[in-house]
């Protein structure tokens, strides 16, 4: 299978064998597994010690004429902490217990009950990682995921730019993605960031954005932007590429296609 090497007026210079995995079947059960098994929580719990930070001496005595006893006081046999003695005389505050004021939570969120520990073997990684590549260079998967796009058919998929690109500055590189995928697929690569609507303002989440546009470059490349989403082949994984579900809009650099030649060869090992 090749395709075009499209340079920065969006014409194409020549064109690049792509690796066997663009053109593998799209298995969307084991993609959705995969996505599943990689969801991260982010694990919460008090301290380990919290309500446990009091010289509680076990619980109260209710024997008769032993020293400290509490017998006919009408005390209940909860841990206790000494506010202020006078001899024989003590003057005590629950602690501890979780009844108690200034006692420990009774069943507190567990950080181990939140890791994530689905598994997903190797064989299900590689066809999960293969089908995510090979649905962004699938029309009907990448239209069907956008929905301003109303299904239209997208030509010269995948896309693969020239390396000389990224190194131009931001605003030029903008220019040339413009030409490059036209204006319908350049308002779905560039990242929107809205403030959200209702409640979720004051709960920590008041800015909401798209995904925008995926670039993969090579292990030997770099480029620095907040406009788009940047992956480099040695780190590419399936919840980049189908951020959002399978079909995300992705262009790759002609270095990174050879990269992802040799990854794919070892991965077929």
């Amino acid at each position: 299978m090749k395709t075009a090497i499209l340079d920065k007026d969006g014409k194409t210079k020549g064109e690049i064998n792509l690796p066997k995995c663009f053109s593998m079947p799209i298995r969307e059960d084991i993609v959705a597994k995969v996505l599943n098994s990689k969801k991260k929580i982010q694990p919460y719990a008090p301290m380990l010690i919290a309500g446990q930070q009091y010289s509680a001496s076990g619980k109260i005595v209710h024997k008769r004429k032993v020293w400290k006893s509490q017998y006919g006081r009408g005390m209940s046999r909860i841990p206790r902490k000494i506010l202020m003695r006078r001899g024989s005389q003590f003057n005590w505050e629950g602690a501890t217990s979780p009844n108690t004021k200034g006692g420990r939570r009774a069943h507190p969120p567990k950080v181990e009950s939140m890791i994530q520990k689905n598994k997903i073997n190797k064989n299900e990684l590689k066809i999960a990682f293969f089908s995510a590549i090979s649905a962004t260079a699938n029309s009907e998967e990448l239209s069907k995921k956008y929905k301003r796009l109303n299904y239209k058919k997208i030509e010269s998929l995948p896309f693969v730019i020239e390396s000389v690109i990224i190194t131009f500055k931001v605003k030029d590189f903008l220019v040339s993605l413009k030409k490059i995928l036209g204006k319908d697929l350049y308002e779905i690569a560039i990242k929107n960031k809205k403030i959200r609507g209702g409640k979720g303002k004051l709960r920590g989440r008041k800015y909401k954005s798209n995904a925008g546009l995926l670039l993969v470059i090579g292990k030997n490349e770099e480029i620095k932007t907040k406009i788009l989403d940047v992956k480099n082949t040695d780190n590419l994984s399936v919840v980049d590429l189908a951020k959002g579900g399978l079909g995300r809009l992705t262009v790759y650099t002609n270095e990174a296609i050879k990269d992802l030649k040799n990854k794919i060869k070892e991965n077929l090992k």
